[in-house]
Formats: structure tokens, C-alpha cells, sequence
């Protein structure tokens, strides 16, 4: 249950509901008591009639009657009231449920680029969804049965008692072979509900791997290899699923066969004890079975609440194993700055954790406030590496990166980050209306904005032809466009940004040389005033910036203008002269 324990902030945050839960709980088990006493009472008014026949017949119809309306007043009462409970406290499960959905979500959010790379995308959506649901059970209706049960044992047990202790404890009699048997039970389905759980997820990963992958299964022919892997998966998933259910199965059956078992004890000693006169009337023994009815439904979900429980504390385990993992990235400086954009690396030196790979070696350089730097080198050189640490994706381990002099970690994290309009390598795309792609870099811009952004970005034309225009919806990850079209839409929703630093990761490398030619007009007219960095294998991309640099396996090789690097032997030369041609060529 150590595992529940954080769920505890949730129920004092909604302690009002939950306290009035449980007052509208202890009201409606009074009400529902009534009926028994009421039956019993109609019964014994039935025998002493049966015994003296000479009391008016009249009188015991209005009586019975009277019984009759009092018994279906209180059940509707008790029934209404039933309604409200679960209306305060279910609802309360679903508060519960949208607060710890929201705080795993932001909790995904703050947590760094090497969590993601570790962590497979199905196993963190099964967490959220799967796992939270399993805990909104406990939240909710096995909290509500909880409570419900002891306060419907209370009360029944202390009427019964007043009415006969003797008979009450031989009621009572088959209650601890039930505690028994739950707790058996219980312990195994915590182990096995865990095994199920850990299995979904890696059902829900390799599920959400083929979805996204599915251009690649199709053009591969792999659809037959990849039916077979999921259907071992889903029938490992069943097996284990299935060892759950078997063991969830053994509550009803058990808890009906104890139920009856009190049905029979208060039937037999019941009777023994009206031959012998120890209970006054028959009416008596009526109200005792009713009680242990009452009973039923609270002792038979104490099973189906315990697994309830299990489950949950097998869920949130689970989650309280991402929600206790740290940010690797603190936002250290809770006061906002305005960044003007002059960008320094020290000797700065990184290696990826998870690969143990140096991607950079001592790099060296500075880009004042509206310079644009261009980084060219071969694939694994270092280059998108230098964007991560600008936009403090991870944090240096030697050296340093400035901004105005003031090193990232000591910057607001955020104010860094608005600062920056980045275009990734990667061109990602939601699966959302191009426009929305599009502000998404400014959730507040007009509609002449995105226009102009597109137009800017050289997709405006393409964007038109489609029916919907700027309303087209796109596939997952932007599947309806082309490469070349999705690096165009990403353009745009960094210019439409309008940031103090913008960052192009080799974003012109599916679109062709005329078309780059246009988009790289158009962003150095807007990179002006702006501290720009583009990343890039085409020499036509930098030949315009006012510095290069060079990298050849996390060094600089060579650095200088244009002109100079022209000049000068080595890489860029023999890429310049390379490119030339092809474009002569062609």
C-alpha cells in the first residue's frame, strides 16, 4: 500500500467530497436498515394475528399498509442517497484521475532528451492512460465500497447485536475464513496484475512503432514477419491476462458460497433458538437474513475492491517510478531576461550517456548579436549537436556556452527557449490543420501572419493547391506532405515565431537547389537583425553567412568567410568544387 500513499495529497486536496461522501454514505446505510426492522415488525404483527385471530383484521391491513409505505419510502430514500454517493465520490475519482493524468503529462515534459531515448513511446502512453485508469478504480469505486462496507458493517452488526449478541456471532462465524482467503488472494493478483501490466506496455510500444513506421513495413513487404511478432505479443498478453481473470474469478463464487453459508447458520440456529424461546418471534430470524443479505454485495466486494487495490498499487508503482526520476535540465533561475542573442562556446567538450560517443572536442567559437554562422561537415561530425546545447536540450560537461556573456544553466530556462526558433533535422509535424502547424510557433498569430510566414518559407503556393488549403489536415507526423514540404511548413513555424536566435539543422535537404535558392534569399533578409546559426551539407546554404565553421569528428577543422575557405585547401573547397559542378551538370 506504500505505493498509494502519494495518491493521499489528491484526497485532502478534495477532502470536502470526500467527507461528504462519507456523511451521505452513514446517512443512506441508516435508511437502508430500515427495512429489515420494518419486515420483521410486519411479521410479527402477521403471527400474533395468526395466535389471536380475535384482533380486529382491519387494524392489521392498516398497519401492514403503513409498513408496506414506510418500507418503500425508506428504500427510495436510501436509494437517492446511494445516487449521491456515488455522484460525489466517483466524480471525486475522476478530478483524481484529470489532476494525475495532467501531472505525469507535465512530467513527461520537463524530463530530458536522454529519458525519451531510453524509454520506449508505447510503455509511457500505456502509463498514462492504462496505469491512471487502474488507479481511478481505487480512487474511486473501491474507495466508495470501502467505505461503504464498514460503515455498512458497523451499522448492521451493532442492530443485530441489539437485537440477539448469540445469534450475531454465529452470523459472523464464516467472516475469518474470508479474511483468510482475500488475503491469499490478494497478494497474487498484485504479482500477476504487475506481470500483466509490464506486458501491455510492451505490446502498446511495438503496436505504436509499426503504426509509425507502417511506409516502411509496406515497402519492406514485412506485414507477414510483423503479424506474427503481434500475434505472440497479444497471446502472451492473453496468457497473462487470462492467469489475472482466473484469479479475479475465485471472489464471486467464494464470497456467494461464505454469503450462504451465514444464510444457512442463521436459518438453523435461528430456528433452534425460536423452538427454544430464546428469540421472541419469528419476525425475527426474517430480519437477521436480511441483515446477512445486506452483507452480501459489501463482503462480496471485498474481494473484487482488494484486486481493485492490487491492481492500482501495481500501476502506481509504475508511475511513481517515472514521476521520482529528476529532470537532468533544472530550470535553476526563476527570474526572466531578455536575450539579445550574442552566442559563445568555450572549450566546450560532449559525449552522449547512452552511447558513451564524443561528439564534440574542445569547439571554440563566438556569434555576435545579428551574425549568421554556418557549420558544415560530414554525418556525425558533431553539428546537431552544437543546436542541442544552445537550446539546452543537455547541459555541457567541459567548458561553456554563454548567451551575453551568462551561461545557459544560470539563464531562465524558458526565456532561453521562447528566444530560440529552431527547424530540426527531423522535420516534425502534428497531426493537426497546417495552419495550426504553423502557429504553433505563435499560438496567437493571425491568420495574415501564417499566410505570410508560408509565403516566406516558399510553401504558400503548394499550401493553396491543396482542397482545404491552410484547414488541411495532416496525417501522423505529417505524412500527407513531402519531405521537402514538411522542412518548408517547419521553416515557417520558426519565422512565424520571430525569436532573438533562430537555428536551421539541415532543414533545406529535401527541397531542390532553385527552390533553397528562394528560401535562403528570404531568410537572410529576416536574419538581419538576428543571431542565426544554420546547419548544413550544401555549401550554397552558407556561402552567404558571415562566419563558417568546419567539423570533422567533433573538432574544427577549418573556419573563415566564404572567400576565405575557398582559398583555402581542404573539405570545404572540395565540397565547393564538388557542388559546382553537379549544379553545372545538372
Amino acid at each position: 500500500m506504500k505505493e498509494l500513499y502519494y495518491l493521499n495529497k489528491y484526497f485532502i486536496k478534495y477532502k470536502f467530497r470526500f467527507l461528504l461522501g462519507i456523511l451521505i454514505t452513514i446517512v443512506a446505510q441508516i435508511f437502508s436498515l430500515f427495512t429489515p426492522k420494518l419486515i420483521s415488525k410486519s411479521l410479527n404483527i402477521i403471527e400474533e394475528y395468526i395466535k389471536n385471530p380475535i384482533k380486529d383484521s382491519n387494524l392489521i391491513k392498516q398497519e401492514l399498509l403503513l409498513s408496506l409505505g414506510l418500507i418503500i419510502g425508506a428504500t427510495i430514500i436510501a436509494g437517492f442517497l446511494t445516487f449521491l454517493m456515488r455522484q460525489t465520490l466517483i466524480v471525486m475519482s475522476r478530478y483524481i484521475e484529470f489532476d494525475l493524468k495532467n501531472e505525469v503529462f507535465q512530467h513527461y515534459e520537463r524530463l530530458s532528451q536522454s529519458f525519451y531515448k531510453q524509454n520506449r513511446t508505447g510503455d509511457l502512453m500505456n502509463r498514462i492512460s492504462e496505469d491512471v485508469g487502474k488507479v481511478r478504480m481505487y480512487v474511486g469505486p473501491a474507495v466508495m465500497y470501502t467505505i461503504n462496507t464498514f460503515i455498512r458493517f458497523a451499522i448492521v452488526i451493532l442492530y443485530m447485536y441489539n437485537v440477539s449478541p448469540k445469534l450475531t456471532l454465529y452470523t459472523l462465524l464464516p467472516l475469518p475464513l474470508l479474511s483468510y482467503c482475500i488475503f491469499k488472494l490478494s497478494s497474487e493478483i498484485n504479482k500477476r496484475s504487475t506481470i500483466y501490466q509490464e506486458n501491455l506496455s510492451n505490446l502498446s510500444s511495438f503496436s505504436q512503432e509499426i503504426f509509425s513506421g507502417i511506409r516502411v513495413i509496406k515497402a519492406y513487404a514485412l506485414e507477414g514477419q510483423n503479424k506474427k511478432i503481434f500475434n505472440n505479443l497479444s497471446q502472451e498478453s492473453r496468457e497473462k491476462n487470462m492467469r489475472l481473470a482466473i484469479v479475479n474469478a475465485l471472489f464471486g463464487p467464494l464470497m456467494i458460497l461464505l454469503i450462504g453459508l451465514s444464510n444457512l447458520v442463521v436459518i438453523y440456529f435461528g430456528g433452534m433458538m425460536y423452538i427454544e424461546g430464546t428469540i421472541p418471534n419469528i419476525g425475527t430470524i426474517a430480519e437477521f437474513i436480511l441483515y446477512v443479505n445486506m452483507l452480501t454485495w459489501p463482503v462480496a466486494s471485498i474481494g473484487w475492491v482488494s484486486s481493485l487495490v492490487q491492481e492500482a498499487e501495481a500501476s502506481q508503482k509504475r508511475i511513481n517510478e517515472f514521476l521520482k526520476i529528476e529532470p537532468e535540465i533544472q530550470n535553476k533561475n526563476p527570474n526572466h531576461a531578455i536575450l539579445k542573442g550574442t552566442i559563445e562556446f568555450k572549450n566546450v567538450s560532449f559525449s552522449y550517456e547512452e552511447t558513451n560517443i564524443q561528439a564534440l572536442n574542445n569547439i571554440s567559437f563566438k556569434v555576435e548579436k545579428a551574425e549568421t554562422l554556418a557549420i558544415l561537415g560530414k554525418t556525425g561530425s558533431g553539428k546537431s549537436t552544437i543546436l542541442s546545447l544552445i537550446c539546452r536540450l543537455y547541459d555541457v560537461e567541459n567548458g561553456s556556452v554563454t548567451i551575453d556573456g551568462v551561461k545557459l544553466a544560470e539563464l531562465n530556462l524558458y526565456d532561453l527557449r521562447n528566444s530560440i526558433g529552431i527547424v530540426p533535422q527531423d522535420a516534425f509535424l502534428f497531426s493537426d490543420s497546417i495552419k495550426n502547424n504553423i502557429k504553433f510557433g505563435k499560438e496567437e498569430a493571425t491568420d495574415e501572419e501564417v499566410v505570410e510566414s508560408a509565403k516566406k518559407a516558399v510553401v504558400h503556393n503548394n499550401i493553396i493547391n491543396f482542397k482545404n488549403q491552410y484547414e488541411t489536415i495532416l496525417g501522423e507526423r505529417g505524412i500527407t506532405l513531402s519531405g521537402g514540404q514538411k522542412q518548408r511548413v517547419s521553416i515557417a513555424r520558426a519565422i512565424i515565431k520571430d525569436p532573438e536566435i533562430l537555428l536551421f539543422d539541415d532543414c533545406l535537404s529535401a527541397v531542390d537547389t532553385e527552390t533553397e535558392e528562394q528560401i535562403l534569399n528570404n531568410l537572410f533578409e529576416i536574419c538581419k537583425n538576428k543571431t542565426t546559426i544554420i546547419v548544413s551539407h550544401r555549401v550554397s546554404s552558407a556561402k552567404n553567412a558571415d562566419k563558417i565553421i568546419i567539423l570533422e569528428e567533433g573538432e574544427i577543422l577549418q573556419q573563415g568567410t566564404h572567400s576565405q575557405l575557398v582559398n583555402q585547401e581542404g573539405y570545404y573547397k572540395e565540397l565547393y568544387l564538388k557542388q559546382l559542378s553537379e549544379k553545372e551538370l545538372s
